[in-house]
Formats: C-alpha cells, sequence, structure tokens
C-alpha cells in the first residue's frame, strides 16, 4: 500500500513539474522596463557636477539609447512584445532576440571598457554637450508617434 501511495505522489509530482515547465512561453519585449533614466538635467546642472559624474551621466544615455534605437520600428516604450506586433512566440523568434539581446550586451561591455579609459580624457564641455545631446534624442523617443 506504501508503494502506490509513493508511486502516486511521485507521479503526481513529475506531472506537476511538467506543467510548470511549460508555462515559460511568455513573450518577449524589445525594451526592457529598466531601459530609463532617472531626470534629463540642463547645462547649469551640469556644470556644476564634477566630471566623474558626467562621465557616469554619458554612460548611462549611451546605454539607454543602443538598448532603445534599434527597435524604433516596433516600439519606443519598455512593455512592447512580440506578440503585441503579432510576431509568433516561436521558439526561433526567441532565440533570435536573445541573441540580438545578447550581442547588445556584449558591444556595451566593450564600449564600456574602452569609455572606461579614455573618458576621463575628454573635456568637460564635450561631455556636457554629448550628455546634452542624448537626452534630446531620448526626449524625442517621445514625439516619435507625431511622425507616424
Amino acid at each position: 500500500m506504501k508503494v502506490k501511495i509513493i508511486l502516486f505522489s511521485l507521479g503526481l509530482f513529475l506531472f506537476t513539474s511538467i506543467g510548470f515547465a511549460q508555462k515559460n512561453k511568455d513573450p518577449k519585449s524589445f525594451i526592457s522596463e529598466k531601459v530609463t533614466i532617472a531626470k534629463y538635467h540642463n547645462k547649469g546642472e551640469l556644470e556644476h557636477m564634477q566630471k566623474g559624474q558626467l562621465i557616469g551621466l554619458y554612460e548611462e544615455r549611451i546605454q539607454v539609447l543602443i538598448r532603445t534605437l534599434p527597435y524604433v520600428a516596433f516600439a519606443t516604450k519598455p512593455g512592447i512584445t512580440m506578440t503585441t506586433l503579432g510576431i509568433p512566440n516561436s521558439n526561433d523568434n526567441k532565440k533570435a532576440l536573445d541573441n540580438q539581446f545578447e550581442a547588445t550586451e556584449d558591444y556595451l561591455e566593450k564600449s564600456g571598457e574602452f569609455h572606461g579609459e579614455y573618458l576621463p580624457y575628454s573635456d568637460t564641455g564635450n561631455l556636457i554637450a554629448g550628455i546634452l545631446f542624448y537626452e534630446e534624442i531620448m526626449k524625442s523617443l517621445h514625439q516619435y508617434n507625431d511622425f507616424r
């Protein structure tokens, strides 16, 4: 009798775990929820910051743009998924998007290493101009739908 109960429990456990394993079919989002910046700055605010802070802002803006701009044809805000756009949520499509995200992360890592080495040599005025320029691009993404 104990053997039947043990086998029944084991079988139930296996069927339950298989059922939960198949539920990981959520559609992939093109733009991550964490791809945002905390605050836009003006020139006066940036001029009062130290170079280390400016370098951090510069790198943050580059990362946001690199994680957003390639997907402008699909979305400009987080939360738009393949399913939302009518793209089949197949394993091949998810794998292709995962590969794209992985390539982006690799690029950002190498780019971050380069920036860590060379940005300290940049002119503070050029860093400020770059930050303001990148912020203007990000602001224009909010107006993107006006062009459609």
